[in-house]
């Protein structure tokens, strides 16, 4: 079987490869790829285009058995039901599903009908009833723009006076475009924030193992909001009893209440989670693997993931046991200087050769590309986060000491990590 994996990102790469190792598998596709996605059975597409109905039209001509859609713009875009409707096998919520992710007020509705527990909040599509919600409610407080803003619509306030700057940046200044013409606005939650990650076949939920990212910049999670700077699995925080929790009391509920709107969600669904005393609400909810938490998750995962994604899209899932290593798995984000405001780009990458010899670790590429078409030519930035440094190991601490051991190997001008991932673990 061919594969196509849409996007280019570490999320990808680690798709990409995961997917590879399947004996079903011949080639895997990756549009566009980036500069490690070219491996053995990997190979980078130029050719397929962007739009929905370009890669339906692709993944048709090349015959791929099944499209793997890594990021959420296209899925928001309807990609799925592009490719459905062309008779093309594709693993991905629908354009309604997508919604989940797509917008911050129709989740807030959806967790209402599910009866979730979540923020306390307000939706605004005016500006000044947005000021005079914030001077009624007081600091802190936490103000999103609605729709896809790249991760960076998301402002937590300490001070009223942050809080009506961040209402006036998405609202008036439309600084995020489209997705701030409307806000929520909620309280501020108190906790530790983890990553609860499952896949949906319409009915079922399969959760995966869990898993916490490091979204701040800089070390002690201070700084501004990144993508995403590191992850870990599995998460202590999450216990046996908040993974039952999150799966009977968040996912299975949210997917009842879509499918009483006539909403079938199959695909990836991403709680994030903040707990608190021992009690979980939801933040918000993505529709895809997490970027970084994909790359320690497909490290541990020992099951055929062709099988898995099979399975959730024929309604299947009540049959699939996974099967995790039972190590655990780190992974450090090596990102560009100037990230996350203006990335440097172009800067060649040493070090790849060495770190890939490091035991039970794995480069995954996210901000790169090869600086010529041919083979062997040199990986240079091209992107805010560049690589997602990953490894296995007997424990948290070990898979960690692994990872920075693979990154100490790596250089180009600039690079910045943080030395403190799994601290929280820790």
């Amino acid at each position: 079987m061919k594969i196509l994996v849409i996007g280019g990102g570490g999320r990808e790469h680690a798709l990409a490869w995961k997917l590879a190792q399947s004996a079903r598998v011949t080639q895997v596709l990756c549009a566009p790829g980036n500069g490690g996605t070219v491996d053995g059975k990997v190979e980078n597409v130029s050719d397929a285009g962007s739009t929905p109905a370009e890669l339906a039209a692709y993944a048709a001509r090349h015959e791929v058995g099944l499209t793997v859609v890594g990021p959420e713009a296209p899925l928001v875009e309807g990609i799925v039901d592009t490719f459905e409707a062309a008779g093309l096998r594709i693993f991905g919520p629908n354009r309604q599903a997508a919604q989940l992710e797509e917008s911050k007020a129709f989740t807030k509705d959806v967790l209402a009908e599910a009866g979730v527990a979540t923020a306390a909040h307000g939706t605004f599509t005016d500006a000044a009833a947005a000021h005079a919600y914030v001077d009624a409610q007081g600091a802190p407080i936490v103000v999103k723009a609605d729709g896809l803003a790249a991760g960076k619509g998301v402002t937590v306030c300490e001070t009223v006076e942050q809080a009506h700057a961040a209402i006036d940046e998405a609202m008036v200044e439309a600084a995020f475009g489209d997705a701030g013409a409307k806000v929520v606005i909620e309280e501020m939650l108190l906790g530790e924030e983890a990553s609860f990650i499952a896949l949906v076949d319409g009915e079922h939920v399969l959760p995966l193992a869990s898993s916490q990212d490091h979204k701040r910049i800089g070390e002690g999670d201070t700084g501004p909001n990144t993508g995403g700077m590191g992850a870990y699995s599995p998460a202590p925080v999450v216990t046996d009893e908040l993974f039952e929790q999150a799966t009977t009391q968040v996912c299975e509920p949210v997917v009842r209440a879509l499918r009483a709107r006539g909403i079938t969600f199959k695909g990836v669904l991403y709680a994030g989670l903040m707990i608190h005393e021992g009690v979980a609400r939801v933040l918000e909810f993505n529709v895809r693997f997490g970027d970084p938490e994909c790359q320690p998750l497909m490290m541990r995962l020992r099951s055929d993931l062709v099988d898995v994604l099979e399975a959730t899209i024929d309604g299947r899932l009540d049959e699939i046991e996974l099967d995790w290593d039972p190590r655990a798995a780190a992974c450090v984000v090596m990102a560009a200087e100037g990230y996350p405001a203006t990335p440097r780009k172009g800067d060649e990458i040493g070090g790849l050769a060495e770190a890939a010899g490091v035991s039970d670790a794995q480069v995954f590429h996210a901000g790169t590309r090869l600086a010529q078409a041919e083979a062997g030519s040199p990986v240079v930035t091209s992107g805010g986060r560049v690589l997602g440094v990953t490894a296995l190991g007997d424990s948290i601490a070990l898979a960690v000491r692994r990872a920075y051991e693979a990154c100490e190997k790596i250089n180009w001008r600039g690079a910045q990590y943080r030395r403190d991932i799994g601290h929280r673990a820790l």
